[in-house]
């Protein structure tokens, strides 16, 4: 009796991960940021939105350190992407405000409409960006396979910080140690998606002294000019 052959049908392939982005802009004078920054490193830490890598980036604003306690990690630069960010949504900057892939934002602390949010934002196209350390010590960079549509973009490096923390002196938090999530502790850009749709390049890290290499992380945001939205993005970390 010959032998049944029976046919199996492959299981599809798995693709990429998608990357989904949440930049919280926060400060150490916010009393209503340490709920937010507890829930951002909360989900940082666990992945617990499924089928998502979610990265952390913590924005620390300047214009909080006028009333009475001045954020050590804080400045201009990130007040100014928020206003930038704000341009787009038409709304105010505020504390603590949460954006995610560049394309929704909301109050950070709303733990359910962020895990929600970034569940969302997943299922856009994203490109393609593979970050490596190169020989010299720097960042190798490549952006390609970018979504269909994609307009004019920019590539921005980001360097966070894990594990960071501060005990508070005075304002609105004075008493209390404040873990942080992810603190953005530079942020400068690559350079522009060339016409081909791809990028390339290896640029210094520039890590500064007092900056615990163990900790740190590399994130590569590729972002639409007009809509500021991520259309791309990839981490590393640096330990």
């Amino acid at each position: 009796m010959g032998a049944t052959l029976i046919a199996r049908r492959s299981a599809p392939a798995a693709g990429p991960v998608p990357v989904v982005v949440v930049e919280l802009f926060t400060s150490e004078g916010c009393s209503s940021c340490p709920a937010a920054d507890a829930a951002l490193r909360e989900l940082a830490a666990a992945q617990s939105v499924s089928g998502v890598e979610v990265v952390a980036l913590g924005h620390h604003v300047d214009y909080w350190n006028r009333l009475g306690w001045k954020d050590l990690y804080s400045a201009p630069a990130y007040t100014e992407r928020q206003r930038w960010y704000a341009a787009g949504f038409g709304t105010g900057s505020y504390t603590p405000q949460a954006v995610v892939n560049g394309r929704y934002e909301l109050v950070g602390s709303q733990r359910n409409a962020l895990a929600t949010t970034i569940a969302k934002a997943a299922k856009a196209p994203q490109a393609t960006v593979a970050l490596a350390r190169a020989p010299n010590g720097g960042l190798s960079v490549q952006v390609s396979h970018l979504p269909p549509g994609t307009k004019a973009a920019d590539v921005t490096l980001a360097l966070a910080e894990n594990g960071l923390a501060s005990q508070v002196g005075r304002g609105e938090n004075a008493g209390r140690l404040l873990r942080h999530a992810a603190v953005v502790r530079t942020l400068r850009p690559l350079g522009h998606i060339g016409a081909d749709g791809t990028f390339a390049a290896t640029v210094p890290l520039d890590l500064q002294a007092g900056w615990k290499p163990e900790n740190l992380r590399a994130v590569v945001l590729v972002q639409e000019t007009g809509s500021h939205y991520v259309v791309g993005a990839g981490s590393l970390a640096l330990e």
